[in-house]
C-alpha cells in the first residue's frame, strides 16, 4: 500500500511537472510573439508616421518655374555608397540663391534636413566628418516634389553639394554634387 502511494505520488508529480513545462513553454511563446508584434508595430509606426502626416507636394508648375531660374542643376541617384532600401533619393535637383528644388522622390522618414557641403559625400561616415562645416538649409517633411528656401546668409557658390540627412537616426539619405 505504501509502495502504491509512493508510485501514485511520483506519477502525479511527473504529470504536474509536464503540465508546468507546457504552460511555461506556452507563456514564453506568447510573450515572445506579443513583444515581437509590439516592436514591429512601433518600428512600422516610426516609418509610416512621417508619410501619414506629410503635407502635399509642391505644385509642379511652381517647381518647373523655379527649376528654369536655377543657377545649378544636378540629380539624386540611388546608387550612392550610403544609400540602401530605406535611405535613397531619385530626383532632379536645382539650386538657386533662394531655393533648392527637388523634382522626384526621396525615401520617407523622420527628421530630414537639407545641408549644403563643400565636398561631395556618399555615406554617414563621410558626412559626419564634415557636418560641422556644412550649411543647414531647411527641414524636409515632404518626400516628393518639394521646394526648400535657402536662407539669405547662405552663398550657394561657397558649396558644391546638397545632402539630405536624417538627424534622428544619423542616417545618410542621399546627396548630389552641383559644382566640381
Amino acid at each position: 500500500m505504501i509502495l502504491l502511494k509512493i508510485f501514485f505520488k511520483s506519477q502525479l508529480r511527473l504529470i504536474l511537472v509536464q503540465k508546468m513545462k507546457k504552460k511555461l513553454k506556452t507563456t514564453i511563446i506568447l510573450l515572445f510573439t506579443h513583444i515581437s508584434t509590439l516592436f514591429f508595430g512601433f518600428a512600422l509606426g516610426i516609418y509610416l508616421l512621417p508619410i501619414l502626416i506629410a503635407p502635399g507636394s509642391s505644385d509642379i508648375m511652381d517647381i518647373d518655374q523655379l527649376q528654369s531660374d536655377a543657377a545649378y542643376k544636378t540629380k539624386f541617384i540611388r546608387d550612392l555608397a550610403g544609400s540602401d532600401l530605406l535611405h535613397w533619393g531619385e530626383a532632379d535637383v536645382t539650386i538657386s540663391d533662394k531655393h533648392i528644388v527637388i523634382k522626384g522622390k526621396i525615401a520617407p522618414g523622420p527628421d530630414y534636413k537639407v545641408y549644403l557641403t563643400q565636398q561631395f559625400v556618399e555615406n554617414e561616415k563621410e558626412f559626419l566628418a564634415i557636418k560641422d562645416s556644412a550649411a543647414y538649409i531647411a527641414d524636409v517633411n515632404i518626400f516628393e516634389n518639394f521646394i526648400v528656401h535657402v536662407p539669405s546668409e547662405i552663398n550657394i557658390n561657397e558649396y558644391n553639394a546638397v545632402v539630405i540627412w536624417c538627424e534622428s537616426f544619423s542616417e545618410f539619405i542621399t546627396a548630389a554634387q552641383y559644382l566640381n
